[in-house]
């Protein structure tokens, strides 16, 4: 088995949305086809492996954020065999109210971030289960519920490795900063939290993060975004209580974040690349709407 990163070259950024070149024994599967606009480069990438578009029959998705699966409905029209969490699928089938949900939030921007989605055939989308099994290309991965980040999200476990989605939180090359994706409307500190206690019991060589490229301290790093979690909340949740607004929120929380990333030797280049992997904004609106349910 061998496993490649491919790099989207998001908007013309390295390195902050990845998808993985799965080899088995009997050919390729991929996991995470990126968003719609993406698509040419995922193309290039895996022609630089020997692999073209019909080649891949297996498409593998954590999630069905558009960073992460906008591109699937291509994927499943051109054949490809489609996998994702069973909460997630109507969405790939019939994506009016995701993209309705996202252009709310990204407004202006939607159409140059995210391109066009397109639906993806009933027949080719596969709904899993926790613990479901999924046998492509001489492989078997395991779809692990690991809720937090969204409720329709799955880790695959491949063979003591792990592609985590964004349930490991966004780490980028050259740098131990950890940025907490928190998007609304489905942050669950609790459920969180219970996820990556289940990805420390599986006991991983090593996770593969959307965002970006493989981890080899898997217990030091869930460890890390454990504490992030509890960290992010509590300060939303202390703001909320003293009565800051959502704009004076965003203001503090961008702040604090970008003092830690400071803290840990990032330039300004380095946040920004940070920040179009995952906008601070989105977090302090999840962690929001985290604690009005709770109030």
């Amino acid at each position: 088995m061998d496993i490649h990163t491919l790099d989207l070259g998001f908007q013309g950024t390295p390195e902050t949305i990845a998808a993985y070149l799965v080899v088995g024994p009997k050919g390729p599967v991929l996991v995470e086809t990126g968003p719609a606009p993406t698509l040419p480069t995922l193309i290039t990438r895996l022609n630089e492996h020997g692999y073209a578009a019909g080649d891949i029959r297996h498409v593998l998705v954590t999630h069905v954020h558009l960073d992460h699966a906008g591109a699937a409905g291509w994927w499943a029209r051109q054949g490809a065999h489609v996998y994702v969490h069973h909460l997630g699928a109507p969405h790939l089938v019939d994506p009016s109210r995701l993209l309705a949900s996202a252009r709310r939030i990204y407004g202006d921007a939607m159409d140059r971030l995210w391109g066009q989605t397109v639906s993806a055939p009933a027949e080719r989308v596969h709904p899993l289960h926790d613990g479901d099994k999924v046998k492509a290309a001489g492989l078997t991965f395991v779809a692990l519920d690991t809720p937090g980040h969204a409720y329709h999200h799955h880790v695959y476990h491949l063979d003591g490795v792990a592609f985590a989605g964004d349930a490991a939180a966004v780490r980028l090359p050259g740098s131990p900063f950890i940025s907490l994706p928190a998007p609304p409307p489905e942050f669950d500190r609790e459920a969180w939290l219970r996820t990556l206690q289940r990805l420390q019991n599986e006991d991983l060589a090593t996770l593969y993060p959307t965002h970006f490229g493989p981890l080899k301290n898997v217990g030091e790093h869930l460890e890390r975004v454990a504490d992030l979690i509890d960290q992010s909340a509590a300060y939303v949740g202390r703001h909320m209580a003293n009565g800051s607004d959502r704009e004076a929120l965003v203001r503090t929380y961008l702040d604090w974040v970008r003092e830690r990333a400071v803290a840990q030797g990032l330039t300004d280049a380095d946040f920004r690349r940070f920040e179009l992997a995952n906008p601070t904004t989105m977090s302090v609106d999840g962690i929001m709407r985290y604690w009005r349910k709770r109030m």
